[in-house]
């Protein structure tokens, strides 16, 4: 944004401090009158025909929008994709220990991945990790669902689980 003596244009539609309209002005005027009023001239539409000038304080109007965009920075939410582990030979136990913190994520509102890895020999039983990730579907449909199938990446198969919209 342009103020006061940054502006080039000969003539400008002048805006008061009250939100009126003045008129179409030369800059002169316009710089005078804000000066009269102890405030600065704000070119606020420098593409219109003549440009619009505002007369208001410039140091303040630069303190809201700072504000304004701090404020909107507090309100967005960032996700997260967590990832929780597993072997296609898991117990019980570790099972149930792993579904808990992927549920805690859940409904923390990050994104999940459940990656199943592989070693040695157990690569030769894809289907065996195919269930498992079925069964971990099926454990978290309550507060997730799946975006799609498990997909097999070298030595590692996984699934992304997104929080439901309801939670």
């Amino acid at each position: 944004m342009r103020v006061n003596s940054q502006i080039r244009s000969p003539m400008v539609r002048l805006v008061d401090a009250e939100g009126e309209q003045v008129g179409v002005v030369s800059v002169e005027q316009a710089l005078s009158a804000a000066t009269e009023a102890g405030l600065d001239l704000v070119e606020v539409a420098p593409n219109a025909e003549p440009p619009v000038c505002r007369v208001m304080d410039y140091g303040k109007y630069k303190y809201q929008l700072a504000k304004k965009a701090q404020e909107g920075k507090k309100r967005q939410s960032l996700t997260q994709v967590k990832e929780v582990k597993l072997r296609p030979k898991i117990e019980d136990h570790d099972f149930g220990f792993k579904m808990r913190n992927a549920r805690r994520f859940l409904e923390d509102r990050n994104r999940v991945k459940i990656t199943v890895q592989f070693r040695g020999r157990e690569i030769a039983y894809p289907d065996l990790g195919r269930e498992l990730l079925r069964r971990v579907v099926e454990d978290l449909a309550d507060v997730g669902q799946a975006d799609g199938d498990a997909r097999m990446e070298g030595r590692f198969m996984h699934v992304f689980i997104t929080p439901k919209a309801g939670n």
